[in-house]
């Protein structure tokens, strides 16, 4: 929803900072307007049991504000389970490139829910670059056993690679191994 509002140039409109106008009736109609169609993104996001609870709603950003206080929580049993869920993933039956973006989507909600440093201070960066290593592991640790020489190539490169291209590297792999299996 924020990226949505972003793009849109309406996040003004659940932060609070665009107030409705007290006078000027074509500003009041502008505002009015671009309230509705906010707020009516927001009713379409969210399941019918809290659009009930919101369909008389006016104000988009009374019901924002409603929402994240109800519902922006981190749970500390979330995260826990997206630990566990990360740690025991592996790839299975499944491509490389099904493993690795059901591997990314448990990432990127891991990301949602903790706030990582963003500053650009020398531990920070120390930060970003150990959080990035360590994703790498965990994607080779969960990739099956054919790959055991592919994930030592990887793990005696130096600098070691990003998982982005630790992916690139064993998707071709799997590409190659694919190609000879289907030559006669």
């Amino acid at each position: 929803m924020l990226i949505a509002l972003r793009a849109k140039n309406k996040l003004a409109f659940i932060d609070g900072s665009c107030q409705r106008p007290d006078s000027e009736p074509d500003k009041i109609s502008q505002w009015e307007r671009c309230n509705a169609i906010v707020l009516s993104w927001i009713m379409n996001a969210v399941s019918k049991e809290i659009f009930y609870g919101i369909v008389y709603s006016t104000d988009a950003a009374v019901v924002w504000n409603d929402l994240r206080e109800r519902f922006n929580k981190v749970n500390g049993s979330r995260i826990f389970a997206l630990h566990r869920e990360i740690g025991c993933l592996v790839q299975g039956n499944n491509s490389i490139s099904i493993y690795y973006s059901k591997l990314r989507q448990l990432w990127d909600e891991y990301g949602s829910l903790v706030t990582l440093p963003t500053c650009s201070c020398e531990s920070s960066r120390k930060y970003v670059e150990f959080d990035q290593q360590h994703k790498l592991l965990q994607f080779l640790m969960g990739l099956n056993e054919s790959f055991v020489h592919i994930q030592s190539h990887i793990l005696m490169m130096n600098p070691l690679p990003t998982v982005n291209n630790a992916f690139a590297i064993i998707s071709q792999e799997e590409s190659h191994r694919s190609l000879l299996s289907v030559v006669p």
